[in-house]
């Protein structure tokens, strides 16, 4: 038998996934660690934890699923996208792992936008400005920490710094690359003008390589810890984002792949480099000949937990003493409201936003409250804004890609049956909910078969998944969405001018504790 692993390194935790040839699942493990915050806009990880979790998750999935020498064809890797760490002399890690979450470089993407700067670096490099991506957060550390910029020899993400230990190397796929504003898409190396404006150079970056390029060499010492031989080709891989496309099988013109896990994210491919007039659309690398547009968003499941924990504390203790989900619960009580929740909306920025708005600033609020809504009214809302902010980047992603030919669902929120529907529903389109399981893993795992000559071309990841679902727009529902979405995107641009403030109030007064995230 033959296998392939593929891994993806998240936001809360580290995935490994060991698949036979044709896609089926073997083994799986997963390995979370906490997010650190200790104000408003801070949201860090360790390094060595997250390092410490890919060693594990490989090591499990080998011993589960029984590999035996010469079985095991490769590895791949996924990882998140627009992490910045870093490194000294000695390799050591002299920061965290900032994380695209935290928000402190908002300072300096208002001064790209406001200099004409930032428009002009995202023609070249296809990622907006906003404090998410390293280019505003090494201006940041080099206008606020330049001590610690001085000590500084490598800026690089999660993904290499694991490759780093493993390898004793540092290099970065064009995927990653293609996120960080560092990188021109257009000729596939470190852009000068952004480099410029940061104030790094091309030395203190990784090398650039392919997401198919494969290394050999595993560190003997890690390759005892996890069972893996140390001729076992390593495939650089690409970032979760577009690697997701490929996992649900959304690679062909208009199949558009629209995904709520912690956050999420609307994405289509294209076959060359695409750029948004406006500045508010990400284009990513998968394959050279392969791109993704699209729009993240920060605010997908992270709001139905603060739902959970905040506005139903007590379902939460009764749901675990049962030891049954409280998301079941509340989806159970959301679905006994009707369509648009009486009129109640909700803006899910719960902490700041990037597509559609691309503001750091922002913040969440109820709107059209009265006596007569109550707590599952709310929920309902919260789970609709959710889908309206999806929505509004799926309008910009028309703008630039045409109307959608059909929408491929991933991520936790897909388990919901109302929240496919809802999907199907503000969107006017089916919705397909592909088998596949861990899309990203999935997606890296074929990445490396076809790196290893093991599949043709990536096409076969079509044989690789299945359809558990297809939800169909209800009309009495589109119909109370196509009233309702008008007034959510005019109160969206109404609010705002107030953002800054508010923001700038909370970021004064507001404390919060440290080491968040379950």
């Amino acid at each position: 038998m033959k296998y392939m692993i593929g891994a993806d390194i998240g936001t809360t935790s580290t995935k490994a996934v060991l698949y036979d040839l044709k896609g089926q699942v073997k083994a799986y493990a997963n390995v979370g660690y906490p997010l650190y915050q200790t104000t408003p806009d801070m949201a860090e990880e360790d390094p060595a934890e997250i390092f410490d979790a890919v060693i594990e998750v490989l090591g499990q999935v080998m011993r589960k699923g029984q590999v035996k020498p010469g079985e095991l064809q490769g590895v791949s890797f996924s990882a998140a996208m627009h992490s910045l760490i870093l490194m000294d002399a000695q390799n050591q890690p002299l920061t965290r792992a900032i994380t695209w979450a935290d928000n402190r470089a908002a300072k300096y993407s208002h001064e790209l936008k406001d200099n004409g700067l930032g428009h002009a670096i995202y023609q070249h490099t296809g990622t907006p400005i906003h404090p998410m991506a390293p280019l505003s957060k090494i201006i940041w550390l080099n206008r606020e920490q330049p001590e610690l910029c001085a000590q500084a020899v490598q800026y690089i993400d999660i993904k290499t710094y694991v490759f780093q230990r493993l390898f004793h190397t540092y290099k970065m796929d064009y995927s990653i690359a293609s996120a960080t504003g560092l990188f021109n898409i257009f000729e596939l190396d470190w852009d000068q003008q952004a480099l410029e404006v940061a104030g790094i150079t091309r030395e203190q970056l990784p090398e650039l390589v392919a997401p198919t390029d494969q290394i050999l060499g595993l560190d003997p010492a890690y390759s005892q810890v996890t069972g893996i031989s140390t001729d076992v080709p390593f495939i650089f891989g690409a970032s979760d984002g577009v690697l997701s496309n490929l996992g649900v099988n959304a690679i062909d013109p208009g199949v558009v792949a629209v995904t709520i896990g912690t956050s999420g994210a609307v994405r289509v491919v294209v076959d060359h480099p695409v750029v948004d007039p406006n500045g508010n659309l990400f284009c990513y690398a998968l394959t050279k000949d392969k791109w993704v547009v699209g729009g993240p968003v920060n605010n997908g499941g992270i709001v139905f937990r603060w739902v959970r924990d905040q506005l139903f504390a007590p379902e939460k203790i009764t749901a675990e003493q049962m030891r049954v989900s409280t998301y079941d619960i509340l989806t159970q009580i959301a679905e006994k409201i009707p369509a648009g929740s009486d009129g109640l909306l909700f803006h899910p920025y719960l902490g700041g936003e990037r597509a559609p708005i691309w503001d750091a600033d922002a913040r969440g609020s109820f709107f059209g409250l009265t006596r007569q809504h109550t707590r599952a009214h709310m929920v309902r809302a919260a789970l609709e804004g959710i889908v309206y902010n999806l929505y509004m980047v799926m309008l910009m992603i028309e703008g630039v890609a045409g109307k959608p030919k059909s929408i491929q669902a991933t991520g936790g929120f897909a388990r919901s049956e109302l929240w496919r529907q809802m999907l199907a529903d503000v969107f006017e389109q089916d919705v397909t909910i592909p088998e596949s399981f861990e899309s990203s893993c999935l997606g890296a795992a074929v990445l490396g078969m076809q790196s290893l000559g093991l599949i043709d071309d990536l096409s076969a990841v079509k044989d690789m998944i299945g359809v558990t679902n297809v939800h169909q727009p209800k009309e009495a529902n589109f119909e109370v969405y196509r009233e309702l979405i008008p007034i959510w995107i005019r109160l969206t641009r109404a609010l705002s001018p107030e953002y800054s403030a508010i923001a700038d109030f909370q970021r004064r007064h507001m404390q919060i504790e440290a080491d968040i995230d379950d």
